[in-house]
């Protein structure tokens, strides 16, 4: 009796982290169908629940950002780049939006702040982006060959 109790209880728990992990992605996929059919209010909402699920979605965070953009609320537009910022220093769409809010504020030394990052991870995937394309030439066939 006591085998078949721990055995019902390790299915339940296994079918349970099964269903929340898929329920991660459902909840920011859906959101994104809606941000792009520009159902804000409804995108907000599983854009919200997909960070309960999994808080340290800087995707979710970003999205959010950009729908306080539309909806005008600067503060948590701005709250909510800061929590993307924070979970993914390098995203570059958030360190864009973050400069035109302190460019608005007139705080510049956050500005020059953001610029240098930004400038940093543009020089690295500009640098990944020329050891691909050199790579590439040395895989391609030469015309010249027949």
């Amino acid at each position: 009796m006591n085998k078949i109790l721990k055995l019902t209880l390790f299915f339940y728990l296994i079918i349970n982290l099964i269903n929340s992990s898929f329920s991660k992605e459902n909840f920011f996929d859906e959101g994104l169908k809606l941000y792009k059919d520009k159902k804000y209010e409804d995108a907000r909402f599983m854009f919200e629940r997909s960070i309960v699920f999994n808080p340290k979605d800087s995707k979710s965070y970003l999205y959010l950002a950009k729908i306080y953009n539309i909806e005008e609320d600067q503060k948590k537009e701005e709250k909510n780049l800061e929590a993307a910022l924070l979970i993914e220093p390098d995203n570059e769409e958030a360190i864009l939006m973050s400069m035109k809010i302190s460019l608005e504020k007139s705080n510049y030394s956050k500005v020059k702040d953001l610029s240098k990052t930004f400038s940093q991870i543009y020089k690295k995937l500009c640098e990944e982006n020329k050891d691909v394309l050199d790579s590439l030439k040395n895989i391609e066939p030469k015309n010249n060959e027949s």
